[in-house]
């Protein structure tokens, strides 16, 4: 897929009447997010990265929910283990 079809494409599942699945993520955690999508392999079209949705935080949209509980479940598992 070319830069703007990639694009085009995640716009397509945004809309909210599509739905799709948000993990919000301490803005800290940038890097190692990056790093879980990346071992992830994820698709570039099958996730979106809003930066500084809130107050220190970051929120990533994915396509499919279970990219979305992979990705959630990592951070989870981070801070409950220190």
């Amino acid at each position: 897929m070319t830069p703007i079809e990639i694009f085009e494409y995640k716009k397509s599942w945004q809309r909210e009447e599509s739905g799709y699945y948000v993990v919000p993520i301490h803005s800290d955690y940038r890097w190692q997010a990056k790093q879980v999508i990346k071992n992830q392999k994820l698709k570039p079209q099958s996730w979106d990265f809003r930066k500084y949705t809130d107050v220190y935080e970051d929120t990533y949209c994915f396509e499919y929910e279970n990219d979305a509980k992979l990705f959630e479940k990592f951070f989870t598992e981070s801070e409950t283990n220190g």
